[in-house]
């Protein structure tokens, strides 16, 4: 197995969460899923898939959940926390995002993480393509384009690289950037962080857990 998960569940059913539903079911975990628009519970329930279940959160025990996958796009802090992200909280149950699935499913791979206001799509494409070009082992995913559930898997030699917004630096614990590149910083998206310090904070993220081995720029 991917994971060592027993159950989890998946809130927004937009690019990223239906890759992280289909990804989680195929490797046989157990799959909550739940979305507030109509229309994307109805796509996911046209897939048919067995060890998926469309649930309300409020019907939900977030105790016996392993993980609340929250897709980007899902208010985490502010104007205010979405109510599924009260009650995993309240339930002391981990808040994560795609990202972090991938990074504990393939943690012998490298990973470059891009943030910045503006010019990350540019980077990240730009790196991809040098990285490409040379002959290395590597996929461009995340914010840009490909959820990174939707990437082949790399191992030991493979270098993922990683568009990262801030909601979805707001969403990672475990992971950790080989090389994390925060290209600038001008306000922008103030009302799901709160201020400009609430901001720069969550940009800061990709920072985190780096050792004396990684590269920040």
């Amino acid at each position: 197995m991917r994971w060592d998960f027993s159950k989890i569940f998946v809130f927004g059913l937009g690019k990223a969460g239906m890759s992280a539903v289909l990804a989680l079911a195929d490797d046989g975990i157990e799959v909550l899923a739940w979305d507030d628009g109509q229309k994307a519970r109805d796509a996911l329930n046209k897939k048919d898939l067995n060890k998926v279940q469309l649930i309300a959160p409020s019907h939900c025990n977030f105790e016996d959940i392993d993980a609340l996958i929250l897709s980007p796009g899902i208010p985490f802090t502010h104007p205010k926390p979405h109510p599924v992200v009260t009650m995993a909280a309240n339930a002391a149950c981990p808040i994560i995002c795609d990202i972090e699935l991938l990074y504990l499913s393939d943690k012998n791979a490298k990973y470059i993480g891009i943030t910045g206001t503006n010019g990350k799509s540019t980077t990240t494409s730009l790196l991809g393509h040098i990285l490409q070009n040379s002959g290395l082992k590597s996929v461009v995913g995340g914010n840009i384009c490909t959820p990174v559930l939707d990437l082949k898997p790399l191992g030991k030699n493979g270098i993922y690289v990683i568009e990262m917004s801030s909601y979805q630096l707001d969403l990672i614990d475990k992971t950790r950037f080989n090389i994390s590149i925060l290209l600038n910083i001008t306000p922008d998206h103030l009302d799901r962080h709160g201020d400009m310090a609430g901001y720069v904070a969550a940009k800061c993220h990709i920072y985190d857990r780096q050792n004396q081995d990684d590269f920040a720029i």
